[in-house]
């Protein structure tokens, strides 16, 4: 006679459990901490403010564009292929970006000089901004909980925000897929030219 094997009240999928995931509370709404493509940036909403130095050590704060259109990437670091590549990609967009009235910046938590020597390697024709301390990601919903090879760790999630010239968001791309995203930006941009 078989004896039979005590069940676990939590079912397993591969060694993982699929009990739920952990909740945070913010506001009246639960929202999953694993789930990254949630943001919590809204459009219609004011853009949270910022004040962080470019490459230069230039300060570029968000009431001195004012009037201007932002396209803002966050990507999580200088010199790595995805980030190259969406640099890159923004680059080579950047005169119709111009034409559709808006300007460029991306942020990371790299120094001024890694950004320094990131866009002079890429020739790039846009300020990135240094969020060394990280305050900017975490008001724009970017620093997250990601995973690679079974390893967590925080994070940038590659983000963009497009914000108007009041100051109010447009669009969020939250965990963007780097092929055809400039073309998504100039998309919105172009039609709230």
């Amino acid at each position: 006679m078989a004896t039979a094997k005590k069940v676990s009240s939590k079912k397993k999928v591969s060694g993982k459990s699929t009990a739920p995931k952990a909740v945070k509370k913010i506001g009246k709404k639960a929202v999953a901490k694993a789930d990254v493509s949630i943001s919590l940036l809204k459009p219609g909403q004011k853009a949270p403010a910022f004040s962080l130095s470019d490459e230069s050590g230039k300060k570029v704060s968000l009431s001195s564009l004012k009037g201007k259109k932002l396209v803002l990437y966050f990507y999580p670091k200088d010199h790595t292929p995805g980030c190259t590549q969406e640099s890159c990609d923004f680059r080579d967009s950047f005169a119709r970006i111009k034409r559709a009235g808006a300007l460029v910046f991306g942020v990371s938590r790299d120094s001024v000089t890694s950004h320094e020597k990131f866009k002079a390697k890429l020739e790039l024709p846009f300020s990135l901004l240094s969020d060394e301390e990280g305050k900017m990601c975490e008001a724009y919903d970017v620093w997250k909980e990601k995973s690679m090879y079974g390893r967590k760790y925080m994070g940038i999630v590659r983000t963009t925000v497009i914000v108007d010239e009041n100051g109010k968001i447009i669009q969020v791309f939250p965990k963007v897929s780097i092929k055809g995203h400039a073309d998504e930006v100039l998309n919105i941009l172009e039609a709230h030219a």
